[in-house]
């Protein structure tokens, strides 16, 4: 089974010129609705992508995300509406692991990767044909607020006389 994305924007890294390359889209009335109910929003009112991408060698390239949206979320206490307005920049480097026209320079070296708690290295990808949309959807859902409140709303446990149950271990604690 394959998920279908909410929202859709290729891009054909393999005409990307020296210069690099600036790309900006924007989700229609019925991608918003689509990503809205994708992301459990009550609704999606914008969301502005900017990507510029560079070329930093034969095979590898970098691209830096600017994402804009302004969401509505429910309140998790009230279930009010609760609007939010998000920035949100982040970086992918990718590198292109499949055939390529112009091999690096020496294939005999193996590249040496380091794993770093703040950097995983590039994302390996197998075909030049790369979905902007994709990397823009995680870090959208990622950037919401996962607890959204109405300013001055706090969560109050219910105050009607009820007790928990006393403890099994309680009896023991007697026994003392």
């Amino acid at each position: 089974m394959t998920d279908v994305l909410p929202l859709s924007h290729p891009y054909n890294l393999a005409r990307l010129g020296n210069a690099g390359d600036v790309v900006t889209f924007a989700a229609d009335d019925a991608q918003r609705d689509a990503i809205a109910r994708w992301a459990d929003l009550l609704s999606l009112q914008r969301l502005d992508v900017q990507v510029t991408i560079k070329k930093l060698g034969p095979v590898r390239f970098g691209l830096d995300f600017q994402l804009g949206a302004d969401v509505t979320q429910a309140c998790v206490v009230t279930l009010e509406p609760v609007p939010a307005r998000l920035d949100h920049r982040f970086h992918r480097e990718l590198h292109f692991a499949g055939t390529a026209r112009h091999k690096p320079a020496d294939e005999s070296v193996p590249e040496v990767v380091l794993d770093s708690l703040e950097d995983e290295g590039p994302e390996e990808i197998s075909s030049l044909h790369y979905e902007l949309a994709a990397p823009v959807l995680e870090e959208f859902v990622l950037s919401l607020e996962p607890y959204p409140r109405r300013p001055g709303v706090e969560f109050a446990p219910p105050s009607d006389g009820f007790q928990a149950p006393e403890s099994p271990f309680a009896v023991l604690k007697s026994l003392k």
